[in-house]
């Protein structure tokens, strides 16, 4: 691909769909800073494979998509598939992202010696040395926990936490299990006999409000959530 255009991929069931799109409009729309997807294609031809020219059957559009609409279908793929960033594109998206995630770590943990935040430049050095991948589509919280983690070995960070016990009614648990899992410490987990889910985590304290949303919006609110 070139810098004028690039690929977005949905794979399904094993299959490829892709479709050729402009390398701005189509991140500026995957990101849903673009309402209307037609500045966005080069093209609403639907490819199982691009490069090779190669068009997808209608048979299998109809298959997966449930129709054969091609704008309806490219909307699908650069909402749910992969988009072949530029290198400009990444390098200034995870230069953001690795920004923002500077600034969580700054603002919610301190040196346990002084009780101080880490200066901006020496979290920055951290990073650099310990090379967590940052993915630039993923939300701060998403990856936050990993990427302290690493930093942790090599540099000492402490947090106020919270523990906190979660029961998840059972039309909700499954869902619910990657928000409980991935914004925390899993500490306990137990399946009562109504199917309902109860955990206890331990979470950073500035975690708590996105992590009440996030919860809350799987569970359609219906969550029971006690601070221990």
């Amino acid at each position: 691909m070139t810098d004028k255009f690039t690929v977005a991929r949905l794979i399904l069931d094993g299959e490829k769909f892709e479709v050729l799109v402009k390398p701005d409009p189509a991140l500026e729309y995957k990101m849903g800073k673009r309402s209307d997807i037609s500045g966005a294609l080069v093209s609403d031809e639907i490819y199982s494979d691009a490069n090779k020219g190669s068009r997808a059957s209608s048979e299998k559009m109809m298959k997966h998509f449930k129709t054969t609409d091609s704008v309806d279908i490219a909307k699908q793929i650069l909402a749910k598939g992969e988009l072949n960033l530029t290198t400009d594109q990444r390098r200034k998206m995870v230069e953001e992202k690795k920004r923002q995630i500077v600034q969580f770590i700054n603002r919610s943990f301190v040196d346990p010696k002084t009780h101080l935040p880490h200066p901006i430049v020496r979290i920055e050095a951290a990073m650099e040395e310990v090379r967590v991948p940052i993915d630039p589509f993923r939300k701060v919280d998403d990856q936050a926990k990993a990427i302290v983690d690493a930093v942790r070995k090599i540099l000492p960070l402490k947090s106020e936490t919270l523990k906190l016990t979660i029961t998840v009614p059972p039309q909700f648990a499954a869902q619910s299990y990657s928000v409980l899992k991935s914004t925390g410490d899993l500490l306990s987990e137990e399946w009562l006999a109504d199917g309902s889910l109860r955990v206890m985590v331990d979470i950073n304290a500035s975690l708590k409000g996105q992590f009440l949303d996030r919860l809350g919006a799987v569970t359609k609110g219906s969550a029971q959530v006690k601070e221990d």
